[in-house]
Parts: structure tokens; C-alpha cells; sequence
């Protein structure tokens, strides 16, 4: 995927948003730490994160940024954050960059990451 293109949306959201450019900025450097094999690309109006397939998206809104799961619903919700009621995905809306931490973000990105990276 071109640089400029991640660069260009991450440049729209923070003309857009200082803050909600940092929450994203913030969760793509957790995301891309993951494993050296995560890559990004400009998707369906956010960044969609990959391994050997997709696992996860960061999407900015109006209020807040959302942490989307594909195959949400298959994942375990121990910290009850996963939001959603459709077949398959499941979100995290994140206002802050605290709520990384208070949200549990690490331990849901680690699971989404395992379920699509072949055993």
C-alpha cells in the first residue's frame, strides 16, 4: 500500500481533529509493534491492519475512533468491551488514549492478531 495514501488520510484526521489524530496515531504504533509482518493499508475510509489477512481497522468519526474487529464476534470478550450485535464484527470506540489502556486494547489486538495468523 502507498505510503502516501496513509499519509494522506492520517493528514485529512488531524486538519480534522488533533486529538483523535493522536488516538490513532497511537493505536497504529501498538498495532504495527504486534509483529513484524502487520501491514496497513487505506480501506473502506480508515487504515484495515493485516497479517496473513485482515484482523483489524482504525476508523475515525465525528466523536470518536473506532478499533473494528472482522471476526469480532468469534473472539473472547473476558473484559466485556467488544461492541456490536452483527454476525460477524465487533468495535472498541475509543475517545481517549488512556482508554488503550482502560479498554484493554493490547489483549483484544493479540487475540484478533492469533485468529488470523495460521498456526
Amino acid at each position: 500500500m502507498s505510503a502516501d495514501r496513509i499519509d494522506k488520510l492520517l493528514q485529512d484526521i488531524r486538519l480534522v481533529d488533533e486529538d483523535r489524530h493522536a488516538l490513532v496515531q497511537a493505536l497504529r504504533e501498538q498495532i504495527l509493534k504486534l509483529d513484524k509482518g502487520v501491514t496497513e493499508e487505506v480501506k473502506y475510509g480508515g487504515l484495515l491492519f493485516s497479517a496473513s489477512k485482515p484482523f483489524c481497522g482504525v476508523f475515525s468519526y465525528a466523536k470518536h475512533v473506532s478499533l473494528e474487529f472482522g471476526e469480532g464476534a468469534s473472539l473472547p470478550d473476558k473484559y466485556q468491551m467488544l461492541e456490536g450485535e452483527g454476525k460477524f464484527r465487533r468495535h472498541i470506540k475509543l475517545t481517549s488514549q488512556q482508554q488503550i489502556k482502560d479498554k484493554h486494547v493490547q489483549a483484544y489486538l493479540l487475540l484478533a492478531l492469533k485468529a488470523a495468523t495460521p498456526a
